[in-house]
């Protein structure tokens, strides 16, 4: 049976506490996604800093982690049956926590295949075009004089703001009454595109009382304001 220092990864990022869920991330919307998830669950972690401006996430230690070089990912000492299970992407990780704890996804099957249908629903929509637009809003599009790409973002977030939106019409959350993956999932993509990308006027984001409401509710819960920032 392996061991946690068996997985090259903790050569460079040793575990101070090799008993707990190891992860690698950044404050990024898809890295907070698991940091406020494990806040939310109370699992036992630790976290260690991918530094982007240093290429960690190129380096053969975390490749072998996570082979399409992205955050975040984890290695849970006790995996399932006992051995130490690694992971990348972020709705698997989101799955697997909600599983391992017991938390944040319903029992009932055909809720719970719901709430993966709002999971992909943002992994396939909101994640990749609020990400393009912030491309092409904030950073390296500026410098194209053809609009047409940064457009064509700001019409689909729009309209992904607007399927949200009518979805949470007299919800409290994605899922109703019950805070699940599915919110854990989405409202940092929401946070991030009005905030770090500075894009609520461009799609009009007032237009979207729905999810400004349920986003209001989201950051102002303690597990979300301790997981925004983690890894510090």
């Amino acid at each position: 049976m392996k061991a946690l220092s068996d997985f090259p990864i903790t050569q460079k990022w040793p575990a101070q506490h090799p008993g707990r869920i190891q992860l690698y991330s950044l404050p990024t919307p898809n890295g907070v996604k698991v940091s406020i998830m494990l806040e939310e669950t109370g699992l036992p972690y630790e976290a260690h800093k991918v530094d982007f401006g240093s290429n960690d996430q190129l380096t053969p230690e975390f490749l072998s982690l996570s082979p399409n070089n992205k955050i975040p990912a984890i290695l849970d000492p006790d995996g399932p049956d006992g051995r130490p299970l690694p992971l990348f992407e972020s709705g698997a990780i989101l799955v697997y926590l909600a599983a391992k704890s017991g938390q944040f996804m319903p029992q009932d099957v055909a809720a719970r295949y719901e709430t993966l249908q709002w999971v992909m629903f943002q992994m396939g929509g909101i994640g990749p075009m609020f990400g393009q637009l912030g491309f092409f809003h904030k950073f390296a599009g500026k410098d194209y004089e053809d609009k047409r790409p940064r457009d064509r973002y700001v019409a689909e977030s729009r309209r992904l703001l607007g399927v949200l939106d009518k979805h949470l019409q007299d919800r409290d959350w994605i899922m109703g009454g019950d805070y699940t993956i599915a919110d854990i999932a989405t409202f940092p993509w929401i946070r991030n595109l009005i905030g770090f990308y500075g894009a609520g006027d461009l799609v009009e984001f007032d237009r979207f009382a729905n999810v400004r409401r349920v986003l209001d509710a989201f950051v102002a819960r303690p597990a979300v304001e301790r997981g925004l920032a983690i890894p510090g």
